[in-house]
């Protein structure tokens, strides 16, 4: 009989991702949920009547799993501290000025028929150190789990996140922006309006649905790309902004509803807020290093090598230290200043800060959105990704790169010359001569292969994806 965490884990599919657990709805039972929080609750060693902060997204699994997560809760004599449907950085930021750990029930932009759990201890995200923790605990589990009613919501979470925008942004500095939002499923379609109007803009909402839609901003479905362009001509806005399931990856459209990179957004954002060093995964653009304006760390997909990458950035001196994703969720080190407005620290990531901060840039600036990266260095970068590839398979993919008889790399090498680098920090990324970049990684959240590329335009970009990927799948 399983009456151990370490048994349930253990026999489960459910596994860590790149951020929190993740998997199929259908193995996400009770018992895991259960199972899963009360190890991390165990090791964070809180004192008894803790409160713990509970949040989750707009999934239709996840009232069931949030019960079970405060089932377990409960059960450590812990009190469960419900902040409803928010976003992931919402509950997070909450919670750490609180001094609360916390719990976030989503699987952010994976298909509706997965879901995830994050956890939060009282000073940020849990490090791949505290998963190791949590998969190794053996904690006696109960003999019959008894699902509580979620408590009614407290709405703090909620105030706050909108606290943290209106007190560094300035009054009106979206003034005279005309704005689509596109809602979908996302878990910020409420919150973002109140910002965004607070700020000055005038916003339409748009695509609002209550099927849950898994937008991945790494890799924008072809439907939602010509979406954003026929919106943007309807309406004439001057962006459109949308975000992940979670809202914590943004999605930001220019004036022609073109979406912007993540990684772009990224420099931009860093930009804006007079960083001086940048974490970011190895994925990310190249123009960051480029423009010789950062110091710059690189580290494995995922945000918790990005939170020990400017936590190393930060003992090294550097102030003020930022990091982002190549998806474009972006993260605060330092306590930012700028003009009368101040921003406190958030090491997670964030979809809101790098949406709001290039609207305010454009405003600024005069410019429309789609010419703020007219002063970075022209690299152009793309991803993709192919469905349903099981782990070994993209092991096999990954270990076939590193040879040289690869008819991948031969394909690719007979248009972008030889390979002058091969960087295995996160599964192979290989530089050409050319200045062709061609990453292949396997998913940390679903079973997926995904390819990234960069280069000098955005068409011999997407080209190299495509060309990768047919190879791949040959």
């Amino acid at each position: 009989m399983m009456n151990t965490t370490h048994d349930i884990i253990n026999a489960s599919p459910i596994r860590f991702g790149t951020s929190g657990v993740r998997g199929l709805v259908t193995e996400m039972t009770d018992a895991v949920c259960f199972a899963y929080t009360l190890a991390f609750l165990h090791g964070i060693a809180i004192q008894p009547g803790t409160k713990v902060a509970l949040g989750m997204d707009l999934r239709p699994s996840s009232p069931s799993i949030a019960a079970a997560c405060a089932a377990a809760v409960h059960f450590a004599g812990l009190t469960v501290d419900f902040c409803g449907i928010l976003p992931t950085p919402a509950l997070a930021y909450y919670a750490q000025e609180r001094n609360q750990p916390a719990i976030m029930v989503t699987g952010s932009h994976i298909p509706f028929d997965r879901n995830g759990i994050k956890f939060y201890r009282v000073d940020g995200e849990i490090s791949k150190q505290d998963e190791a923790a949590i998969n190794q605990a053996a904690l006696s589990m109960p003999n019959q789990i008894d699902i509580i009613s979620l408590p009614e919501v407290n709405l703090a979470a909620y105030q706050a996140y909108i606290d943290r925008y209106l007190q560094f942004f300035p009054a009106q500095s979206l003034a005279g922006l005309r704005l689509g939002f596109y809602e979908h499923s996302s878990a910020g379609r409420e919150i973002l309006p109140v910002i965004a109007k607070a700020l000055g803009a005038e916003l339409i909402l748009i695509g609002r649905t209550d099927a849950f839609v898994p937008i991945d901003t790494e890799a924008v479905s072809e439907k939602d790309a010509k979406q954003g362009q026929q919106w943007a001509e309807e309406y004439d806005f001057d962006a459109i902004l949308s975000t992940d399931g979670d809202a914590d990856r943004p999605l930001l459209g220019d004036e022609q509803g073109h979406w912007l990179r993540g990684d772009v957004v990224g420099i931009l954002c860093a930009q804006y807020l007079a960083a001086k060093a940048v974490a970011t995964p190895v994925n990310s653009n190249t123009a960051l290093d480029q423009c010789g304006q950062f110091t710059v760390l690189r580290t494995r997909i995922g945000s918790p090598y990005v939170i020990a990458g400017m936590a190393e950035l930060l003992a090294q001196g550097h102030q003020p230290v930022v990091g982002f994703e190549a998806n474009g969720g972006f993260l605060v080190a330092s306590r930012l200043q700028r003009q009368a407005g101040y921003l406190l620290p958030l090491a997670t990531r964030d979809a809101l800060l790098p949406m709001l901060a290039l609207l305010a840039m454009a405003k600024e600036r005069g410019c429309k959105v789609s010419q703020l990266a007219d002063s970075l260095p022209p690299r152009f970068t793309a991803s993709d990704r192919v469905a349903e590839v099981a782990p070994e398979t993209s092991q096999a993919i990954l270990a076939s790169l590193l040879s040289e008889d690869s008819a991948i790399v031969k394909l690719l090498m007979s248009d972008s010359g030889v390979v002058s680098v091969i960087d295995q920090t996160d599964g192979v990324r290989l530089s050409f001569e050319n200045g062709d970049i061609v990453h292949f990684r396997a998913s940390g959240n679903a079973p997926e292969l995904r390819c990234y590329a960069e280069s000098v335009s955005q068409e011999r970009t997407e080209a190299l994806v495509r060309k990768a990927l047919m190879a791949s799948a040959g």
